[in-house]
């Protein structure tokens, strides 16, 4: 259709995006790695959060891989469109941007080892690009599930933005803000890199180190 040539250089008005569809996309019932429903709630005691780094299939697969990271997903994430699919989001009609659902158990990995994973695995000053992925689908988000991960965030977000100043990088254009919808992507996306290893991953850093310390493990 037409409105798939036109690329915008920028985030859309509602009234200017697709209305999507009231069925969600269909995923498989099960994680291909874990073995757990791919849809299911973070169980008691764990912690979930959503981030967007650019092409979710890297993003994704660096956090599958972190130890106490119990679920994983794909998906679409701060925009407007319903249940969109991945041509819509393509198109930069819908406004969301490609994310990453975490689900971890704090007891094995804490939320700021996390976000110096996030920080030091993309550059969060491109705006609408990641390296050569160009488009509103590839901004830097991080989306949160509650108030005490939300300060954290922001606190990180001051912290590598000096990091980066030292540094003489550019400014942070990541956006933090509570967990908007989360529509699950296509199941050909979901552990995309799994399914095939030497598929395309667009991760890069900026080179800079993230100052965050995790807290060290209580002493045996």
């Amino acid at each position: 259709m037409s409105w798939f040539i036109r690329k915008p250089a920028e985030l859309l008005s509602p009234s200017e995006t697709l209305p999507g569809r009231s069925a969600p996309l269909r995923t498989s019932a099960q994680h291909l790695l874990f073995g757990v429903d791919q849809k299911a709630e973070a169980p008691g005691g764990m912690e979930e959060a959503f981030f967007a780094m650019g092409c979710f299939w890297g993003v994704e697969r660096l956090f599958w891989q972190q130890p106490g990271v119990w679920l994983t997903a794909a998906g679409y994430q701060g925009g407007v469109t319903l249940n969109p699919t991945y041509e819509e989001v393509c198109s930069g009609l819908t406004n969301h941007t490609e994310s990453v659902r975490v689900v971890w158990d704090p007891a094995q990995i804490s939320f700021a080892a996390l976000l110096k994973i996030f920080w030091e695995s993309h550059n969060p000053t491109q705006g609408f690009r990641q390296g050569n992925d160009t488009g509103t689908q590839y901004r830097s988000a991080l989306y949160v599930t509650t108030p005490g991960q939300l300060e954290a965030a922001e606190a990180s977000r001051a912290l590598y933005q000096h990091r980066l100043m030292r540094a003489g990088q550019g400014f942070v254009t990541t956006e933090i803000a509570m967990a908007p919808e989360f529509y699950y992507a296509e199941d050909y996306h979901q552990q995309y890199l799994a399914k095939n290893p030497d598929g395309y991953c667009g991760l890069k850093g900026t080179g800079v180190s993230c100052p965050i310390a995790p807290p060290a493990a209580p002493a045996a």
